[in-house]
């Protein structure tokens, strides 16, 4: 009598509408990890409920065989080499589609505060002034520079050119345009093709 091999499960259906580009092992750049890390970063930052939104987002849009709890998220954010406590596992293709989506979904529940900050940030550069002139504005910058220093290694964090706590907001600013980006037609799309730039040939 055959044996049959045990089905593996499908990965779900949500992640089909983003391509897998061919790569050779088949798991997310340095770079793109990175990235991913630091957009869940900033969203932290705009919502205090921090990683329990992310895990509730996980739960509503049944990413649960992908990451299925917080030491699963916990492990694939720290595939970003910059974090203090780096892991040398891959992030894998799919996990990192699933990251991609939770991304999306969040910063489309939050694109009202995300846009008017980054109006703000236009506004104050018009005028010639910094962040620091805004209160709103202004802590999230302190929020996400907290998280930053805390989660991330200095040393590493220094070489990638975030040694300076200006250089810091810079990022913060850069993530919330991207956030931004994520929240248009075909965002999440465009926004996992992004991490891809230069690594396909």
């Amino acid at each position: 009598m055959q044996l049959t091999n045990p089905m593996v499960p499908a990965s779900p259906l949500i992640l089909d509408s983003l391509p897998s580009p061919a790569l050779p092992d088949g798991a997310c750049p340095r770079r793109a990890r990175m990235r991913l890390d630091l957009l869940l970063l900033a969203i932290e930052a705009l919502d205090t409920s921090g990683s329990e939104a992310i895990l509730m987002i996980v739960r509503e849009l049944e990413l649960d065989s992908v990451v299925p709890d917080r030491v699963a998220l916990w492990r694939m954010r720290n595939t970003n080499f910059l974090r203090r406590v780096a892991q040398q596992q891959p992030l894998t293709l799919v996990e990192g589609k699933a990251i991609v989506v939770v991304i999306g979904f969040l910063a489309r529940r939050l694109t009202g505060v995300i846009r008017q900050y980054v109006l703000t940030q236009q506004q104050l550069i018009e005028q010639g002034k910094g962040a620091e002139n805004d209160f709103y504005l202004a802590s999230y910058l302190e929020r996400f520079r907290t998280h930053f220093k805390a989660r991330m290694n200095v040393s590493r964090s220094a070489e990638m050119g975030y040694g300076e706590p200006d250089a810091v907001n810079a990022l913060a600013l850069e993530l919330l345009s991207q956030l931004l980006f994520c929240t248009g037609t075909s965002g999440m799309q465009r926004l996992w093709i992004s991490l891809f730039d230069g690594e396909v040939a």
